[in-house]
């Protein structure tokens, strides 16, 4: 399988789900939460692919996680200028 085959929004959103803790560091800024949700990302889409993967697949996979949380920032924002 190559990674253009795999649907990268659910599995990042499962992460995402499953590892609020970590969203909710790094929407605070804390240090190490933006590498261990890039690591459970690249595991996770590691393991949907059953290989390793290439350092351009890696930096697909980041960048797609990256947007993911950009837009969970966003909609903090929005929704707190809201309140």
């Amino acid at each position: 399988m190559i990674l253009a085959d795999l649907d990268l929004d659910p599995l990042l959103t499962a992460i995402l789900a499953e590892r609020r803790d970590l969203v909710a560091a790094w929407l605070r800024g804390e240090p190490g939460s933006w590498g261990a949700l890039a690591a459970q990302a690249i595991l996770a889409t590691r393991r949907a692919l059953g290989r390793s993967l290439t350092d351009t697949e890696r930096r697909i996979v980041w960048q797609a996680l990256w947007d993911h949380l950009t837009a969970l920032r966003r909609d903090e924002i929005t929704e707190g200028s809201q309140s």
